[in-house]
């Protein structure tokens, strides 16, 4: 029986021996997987950012030479090469470990993104202006955003509360500021949620307007029919499609240029701040497929003078979406 049982227990040690060697080396694979797992998410993580920083250095290159040229001839028009989308392109080869290896055996990349006028969009943030220490809201800029609210079918119930909200944000007085529940003014459009406007409501104004740091006019030669037919009260759907159409084959170089081209078009309308025909803010969106994986850069850029005859080109906010794995289509 001694036998027997010094037997059991040199079986049970060896078996608890098996178990404890396995559950070392599986902790030392896991962990060993999980540093591979990082290196590469990090390596890709880096190899994206200097791509898509290259991107937005590309799409600032560009712009920069735009403004140089707009001194022979003012005017910013969808006829540009700001204005022509860059189709995927592969990027691989740039990505290769060393110079021996192909670029089959490394990791697939492709960069596509394009710049978008900001100005050619109603600006909500034209809504309230502030003069003498007072905010108030701007009767043509309201006029504008009825009629796009009502042109897109949305509740100008919600635009009547993002006006007060707005309001409310922008008075400079103390009174105001002290007061509860005051919302904070977005800083994108994003954003602009935090003053009232459903999500359904942002999502069908998208395409025709946006929020920008500072009081802009709207670009003649970028806007379209629907933001025109808005902020032209004298025209309708049929007249801005046709000013679409035919800006195509030759843009607008001026306000007076419109008018010649469009009679009934009031000539009181197009004086002021609220037209013109060049643009200072542009979105550029920067996509990069690693991979298995989608990446999204999207920057607002500010091009303005420098104030000694060249042209200063500014971001003004930079945001990186989240990464969306192709294959399972979750968010990382």
């Amino acid at each position: 029986m001694s036998a027997h049982r010094q037997r059991g227990a040199a079986l049970l040690l060896a078996m608890l021996t098996v178990a404890l060697v396995a559950t070392l080396s599986a902790a030392a694979l896991w962990q060993q997987w999980r540093a591979l797992a990082v290196e590469s998410a990090e390596r890709q993580r880096v190899q994206a950012s200097w791509i898509l920083s290259g991107a937005l250095d590309w799409a600032r290159l560009i712009l920069r030479e735009d403004g140089i040229n707009n001194i022979k001839e003012p005017a910013d028009h969808l006829g540009e090469p700001w204005a022509l989308p860059l189709a995927e392109a592969r990027l691989s080869s740039f990505l290769a470990a060393d110079r021996d290896q192909s670029a089959d055996s490394t990791l697939e990349a492709f960069l596509s993104g394009d710049i978008t006028d900001q100005q050619g969009r109603l600006n909500l943030h034209n809504l309230v202006t502030v003069a003498d220490g007072q905010a108030a809201p701007s009767e043509p800029d309201l006029a504008a955003f009825t009629r796009l609210f009502q042109q897109l079918g949305l509740p100008e119930a919600e635009l009547a509360r993002a006006l007060q909200n707005l309001l409310a944000a922008k008075d400079p007085s103390p009174a105001a500021l002290a007061q509860p529940g005051v919302p904070l003014l977005p800083g994108r459009w994003s954003q602009v949620g935090w003053l009232g406007l459903s999500p359904r409501s942002v999502a069908a104004l998208t395409p025709h307007a946006t929020w920008l740091p500072t009081r802009t006019p709207l670009n003649l030669n970028t806007a379209s029919a629907e933001a025109l037919y808005a902020a032209l009260p004298d025209t309708d759907m049929a007249l801005t499609r046709a000013m679409v159409e035919q800006r195509k084959s030759t843009h607008f170089s001026s306000r007076d240029n419109l008018r010649q081209r469009f009679p009934s078009v009031s000539a009181a309308v197009l004086q002021g701040d609220h037209f013109d025909t060049k643009s200072s803010f542009f979105e550029v969106r920067g996509r990069l497929r690693l991979d298995d994986t989608l990446i999204e850069e999207v920057s607002l850029i500010e091009r303005s003078s420098d104030g000694q005859g060249g042209t200063q080109i500014t971001p003004v906010w930079r945001e990186r979406r989240a990464a969306v794995t192709r294959q399972t289509g979750s968010l990382q």
